[in-house]
């Protein structure tokens, strides 16, 4: 089948896809069947065991479209307000009443699942590069130490938020601003110098 976008392919998967995530919402990985998925596609089985042939497959999929679709990083010069902007954008999404539950699917997969943990580290690897540079922009301003790791900040900004996702700990906008004062206090002190790390 042709790749063309807006082809038939691509349809295909965008329908397939809309429909993996509505099932994963409803029923959890466990529950998440690729004769399930076809019928709420109203799509061939056949297509989809052919392009997908496992449901690990078909969410290493969706975690690809969700990292193509993501939005680009915040770029106002500041820090503190990129940042900002980052864990936000974590906070909205995790809370969304869709995004959140897909999310927790996920990441109760990954544990048990090999293929999909490498499509969430993936997926992850993605989104820390896309906002890597604006810590790599303020270590060449001077406002954080030489060597810091810029991917480390990054994560460092959404840990306490996917913590409390996990543990079912309310997840406000002030939480994100929180995180962002952490880690930036965190970072000035050194605490993620890493001579040779990104």
């Amino acid at each position: 089948m042709s790749e063309r976008p807006g082809g038939r392919t691509a349809r295909v998967r965008a329908a397939v896809l809309r429909a993996a995530e509505d099932a994963l919402i409803e029923k959890g990985f466990a529950g998440l069947d690729l004769a399930d998925v076809a019928r709420r596609a109203v799509v061939g089985k056949t297509t989809v065991y052919r392009r997908w042939k496992t449901v690990p497959a078909l969410v290493a999929d969706l975690l690809v479209d969700m990292a193509a679709q993501s939005r680009p990083r915040a770029d106002t010069g500041s820090l503190e307000a990129d940042l900002r902007e980052n864990a936000r954008l974590v906070q909205r999404t995790l809370t969304d009443p869709r995004q959140g539950p897909l999310f927790r699917a996920f990441l109760a997969a990954a544990l048990t699942d090999p293929e999909t943990a490498a499509a969430l580290h993936g997926f992850y690897a993605t989104r820390i590069a896309e906002w890597a540079p604006c810590v790599s922009a303020a270590v060449r301003r001077g406002e954080l130490p030489a060597d810091t790791s810029a991917s480390e900040v990054v994560r460092a900004v959404s840990a306490p938020l996917y913590y409390r996702l996990l543990v079912g700990d309310p997840l406000e906008p002030h939480h994100a601003d929180t995180a962002v004062t952490a880690a930036i206090a965190a970072a000035r002190a050194g605490t993620y110098v890493s001579a040779g790390r990104p």
